[in-house]
């Protein structure tokens, strides 16, 4: 069998790794691979720790163009933008599918293994509070979590008070001669964005006149997909916990489903969405 392998190699298929890096060099597999590890015997354990390492990768790589389009929006130069918001839509929908594969879970399976978790939890994951903040969803409260993190935390109250996305969509609007109210441009970044008249009109005449402004009605139907995207997320997210567990407290502390049912309350890029009634 080896001599028809071999037999079967192309001639210019490199073998030797002596000296040169190889794929696995190159990812670094040899801890990526190694950093799975359970704190039971069960076997499903493993399912649960790969899905949320991998989730957490997935977000690494959204906050990766996410901020990059921050930038780029913020010196008004959309188009480059457009690219990388289509991307994070894109690791939204494998984050969204990662769900389906953890609801094969059981509650009996998973009861196994739960109380290994102690007092970690999903709500804890920085890069997605990470991204809750870049897409406009802010809450200093959060940021008790990371206080024992000394190179942590200081990166998460710099995120907080950071202009998101949506702010800086609002300021292209304005470099684009749309008008918009002061208190839109110069606020609390670390507050929660309000919906602002000002911002609705501008949004308005984005809409309905797509041609004058496409590099604007580009930016918002992107920015639509990411906030539609991220709901998805949390409602499988909900779904999924709910499954499992039904309405026990998180590991966590928080009240599992009931917490998840009203983060989905917090909507994103409000004008975008009450645009569509009045066009």
């Amino acid at each position: 069998m080896k001599n028809s392998e071999d037999k079967n190699l192309e001639k210019g298929i490199q073998l030797d790794f002596q000296k040169d890096m190889s794929y696995g060099d190159y990812l670094r597999l040899d801890q990526l691979l190694s950093s799975q590890h359970r704190l039971s015997d069960h076997h499903d354990e493993m399912l649960f720790i790969i899905i949320h390492q991998t989730s957490e990768l997935w977000m690494k790589l959204i906050l990766h163009e996410l901020n990059a389009a921050i930038a780029c929006i913020r010196q008004n130069d959309l188009e480059p933008s457009f690219k990388m918001l289509s991307r994070v839509s894109r690791i939204q929908q494998q984050l969204i599918q990662s769900w389906s594969v953890l609801s094969t879970l059981t509650p009996s399976e998973y009861m196994q293994f739960r109380d290994k978790l102690g007092r970690s939890s999903g709500f804890q994951s920085y890069q997605n509070r990470l991204i809750e903040f870049a897409l406009g969803n802010k809450n200093a409260r959060t940021l008790a979590v990371y206080q024992h993190q000394e190179e942590l935390y200081p990166l998460m109250v710099k995120a907080l008070n950071e202009p998101s996305i949506y702010d800086a969509a609002i300021f292209a609007l304005t470099a684009h001669g749309l008008q918009v109210d002061e208190k839109a441009l110069n606020r609390d970044w670390s507050q929660n964005y309000e919906h602002n008249d000002s911002v609705e009109e501008a949004w308005l005449t984005v809409y309905r006149n797509p041609e004058q402004y496409w590099d604007l009605y580009e930016l918002a139907e992107k920015l639509v997909d990411i906030g539609n995207q991220q709901q998805l997320w949390r409602f499988n997210h909900m779904t999924t916990v709910e499954r499992i567990i039904g309405h026990k407290t998180g590991t966590g502390g928080s009240s599992g489903v009931t917490y998840l049912k009203r983060v989905l309350d917090q909507q994103f890029f409000p004008e975008l969405l009450s645009l569509r009634t009045k066009l």
